[in-house]
């Protein structure tokens, strides 16, 4: 069991009794679930592909202490230091999208991922965290400093975010940054006039996609109308949560990683409720929900405007794809192709939430000499 001493003032001796252990027990017991099921529902997909039955399980391996390392080393950092490393993870992450438009291999019809050695990398999952925690610093910028355009760099950041993912093209990643980078505005203060015309600008984006892109007609209209469209995905997920019922069927004994493609990334929620169970299936949804209030509890008596914005906006991101997910699992929310948070299988995703999570800590960690949190 780890154990410092309260007086001990080396650098992990003070991360220990300033960062929320709680969240951190619940990040470890997410982990821990996503490697159980992942050991479930990637084999028979590796087989189904023609691939080592432990393919997706041997990957997985290599990136998920890589993650505990970025989350750990990041959550050592201050407000400052996050800051830091978000601007330049951004410049670069940018740079990555740019050339996944020329050089990114195109599956289902999206150029999101470049090839390295064997192994892909999808920049837009660094984007993400990246975005917020800089327009959360051009925000609080504008209100700190007078004649600091902030706000016009941050408005033309998402501008250039919109347009790169929008390219690719990535709309649902698209929808959870303008959501959060909405939400962040908000926080901010700004006037309720622009929040009504951001609100439009929103609505009129998603008028727009509809009547212009095919294939996000037709998941809203197979949505809506079940009979419009092939449906097989949606209606194996509500069956393997039928056949699972309360405690499941057993590890290893569910059928619907079988016959879905996606049921080690998008659908391993229904994965969960075939072989564990309906009690499995809310434990998981308790440890997303009290990862995202705990965090946001934590906030509350939070002074610094920098960093109020930028754990509000990460902490968004973290619980928006995870309701989207689930939403989609559950036959909430038209399909779209997101992954469940340390659960379904992705490097790049994990990595890249590692490091969202790992600001969190960091921004959410006591400083009392600060004028922070308590």
């Amino acid at each position: 069991m780890i154990s410092f001493a309260r007086t001990d003032t080396s650098l992990i001796g003070r991360w220990w009794w300033t960062v929320d252990r709680w969240t951190l027990l619940a990040v470890a017991l997410l982990i821990a679930v996503g490697t159980l099921l992942t050991l479930a529902a990637s084999p028979a997909v590796a087989e189904k592909l023609r691939l080592d039955s432990q393919h997706f399980v041997l990957r997985q391996a290599i990136f998920l202490p890589l993650a505990v390392a970025v989350m750990f080393v990041v959550s050592l950092m201050s407000p400052r230091g996050v800051r830091r490393i978000s601007v330049v993870g951004l410049a670069i992450s940018l740079v990555l999208v740019v050339a996944t438009l020329f050089l990114g291999a195109e599956i289902k019809g999206a150029s999101r991922w470049l090839q390295f050695a064997g192994f892909s990398l999808q920049p837009s999952e660094f984007v993400k965290p990246c975005f917020a925690v800089v327009a959360a610093w051009m925000l609080a910028e504008q209100g700190r400093r007078e004649g600091v355009p902030g706000g016009l760099i941050c408005c033309a950041l998402f501008a250039l975010v919109v347009w790169l993912l929008v390219s690719q093209p990535d709309l649902g990643m698209t929808a959870v940054v303008s959501a959060v980078w909405f939400g962040q505005c908000f926080i901010a203060g700004l006037p309720m006039l622009w929040v009504g015309v951001l609100a439009g600008l929103g609505l009129l984006g998603a008028v727009a996609a509809y009547a212009t892109i095919p294939h996000v007609a037709s998941r809203i209209n197979r949505f809506l109308d079940p009979a419009s469209g092939d449906s097989y995905q949606i209606d194996r997920a509500m069956d393997a949560f039928g056949q699972g019922g309360l405690f499941g069927r057993g590890p290893g004994e569910g059928m619907v990683k079988r016959v879905l493609p996606d049921a080690h990334t998008d659908f391993i929620f229904s994965v969960a409720g075939e072989e564990f169970g309906l009690i499995a299936c809310l434990i998981i949804v308790a440890l997303f929900g009290f990862i995202t209030l705990r965090g946001f509890a934590r906030l509350l008596r939070e002074e610094d405007l920098f960093v109020l914005l930028a754990a509000a906006g990460l902490l968004t991101q973290f619980g928006l794809q995870a309701v989207i997910n689930i939403g989609v699992n559950v036959n909430l929310l038209p399909t779209k192709g997101m992954t469940l948070p340390f659960i379904s299988y992705g490097g790049s995703s994990m990595l890249a939430l590692a490091l969202a999570l790992g600001m969190v800590l960091a921004l959410t960690r006591r400083r009392p000499n600060l004028g922070g949190l308590p």
